[in-house]
């Protein structure tokens, strides 16, 4: 009877395995059609807090929608026009980093090999193509150009979710079987979420604006191209603030010199020491109610899964499926291992439930 028993247990999670797979794979092959409904999803629900502002001082949702979205286009619009401007620029300073490199090699060169690396400063510059950057950054522009009708669909997808959010409790009661403890989930996962995405943005945004005020006391080009993409990939945890150095501590290392990359570096390490260790975790205030390893194996699992933006909103992604996996009582042990509870904590919680 036990075999019988555990032959059906393991029958369950085979078939369980093999549907989530199908699922996830199908979830990857649509990612096109998928990823533009998440991120205006979650565009809406930054966007959702200010409506509601905006309603606290007696202006139509309809109205106050219409004022955002302006806001939003007019913005993106100068963004745009000014991102193409530098990267023009960028694109025929390019030639130029080739010859440029021939300098921070050689200072380079008798460190590396005191440290017991030979390295021939004419072999490396055999690899250095120009022609790859300068095809890269012409990539960009076209994307950048062909972006804006993506762009246009995924804020009329916005307005339309906004101007929908007064009437989706009522619509989402009518397809729960237990509609208070379901519209509790569904509460305590735009909270959350909310929360995260609302101070994640603005802080992202200090760091961006910081980052080009920085970039520009120290006399580097393109400071804006570098504060925009700081300010986007401070999205992605752990890693985000790393990948986002990289671009203008090369630039500075090449253009500048050794000493002025250091001080590029100190200014990013400085930057990152305040905001990302120290005001981000006070901000924040409550923890995410994920362990550190979850969180950085979310970014791996939703980059694979969607792409670049699921790595922008893996941290949210995976808090939403913790607090649904909750809501069931063999999903109850999968949440727990993505939680950040500390083992004492669970020894306590699990006395308590026993008493």
């Amino acid at each position: 009877m036990a075999r019988h028993i555990i032959t059906i247990n393991g029958l369950k999670a085979v078939l369980m395995l093999g549907m989530l797979t199908i699922i996830l794979a199908g979830i990857r092959v649509s990612a096109d059609l998928i990823v533009p409904f998440i991120l205006a999803l979650f565009i809406a629900v930054i966007l959702n807090p200010l409506v509601r502002l905006l309603g606290r001082l007696h202006i139509p949702r309809v109205l106050a929608v219409s004022l955002l979205v302006t806001a939003i286009v007019m913005l993106a619009v100068l963004l745009v026009a000014y991102l193409g401007t530098s990267l023009n620029e960028l694109a025929r300073t390019l030639p130029q980093y080739r010859s440029s490199l021939v300098a921070p090699l050689q200072t380079l060169e008798p460190w590396l090999q005191r440290a017991g690396i030979e390295i021939s400063v004419e072999e490396v510059l055999k690899y250095v193509d120009p022609n790859a950057a300068m095809t890269l950054i012409t990539g960009l522009l076209a994307h950048l150009s062909s972006a804006m009708s993506s762009i246009f669909l995924l804020l009329l997808t916005v307005v339309f979710m906004l101007l929908e959010v007064p009437q989706l409790p009522v619509k989402l009661q009518q397809l729960m079987s237990r509609p208070v403890e379901g519209m509790d989930a569904i509460q305590r996962a735009l909270n959350s979420v909310t929360h995260y995405l609302v101070l994640k943005t603005a802080i992202s945004l200090v760091t961006g604006l910081v980052v080009w005020g920085m970039l520009s006391l120290l006399s580097v080009r393109f400071a804006f191209v570098w504060g925009l993409l700081a300010f986007s990939l401070n999205y992605i945890p752990n890693i985000g603030s790393v990948l986002a150095a990289i671009p203008p501590v090369a630039q500075v290392l090449v253009f500048s010199g050794f000493y002025d990359a250091l001080a590029v570096i100190a200014g990013y390490l400085a930057i990152n020491l305040l905001f990302g260790n120290i005001l981000e975790p006070r901000i924040m205030g409550r923890g995410l109610g994920l362990s550190t390893l979850v969180v950085f194996l979310s970014l791996i699992f939703w980059g694979w899964l969607l792409g670049p933006v699921g790595m922008l909103l893996s941290v949210p992604l995976t808090i939403a499926a913790k607090i649904a996996l909750e809501q069931s009582l063999s999903g109850r042990r999968i949440a727990f291992l993505l939680s950040d509870v500390h083992p004492d904590q669970a020894l306590r919680r699990r006395d308590a439930k026993q008493d």
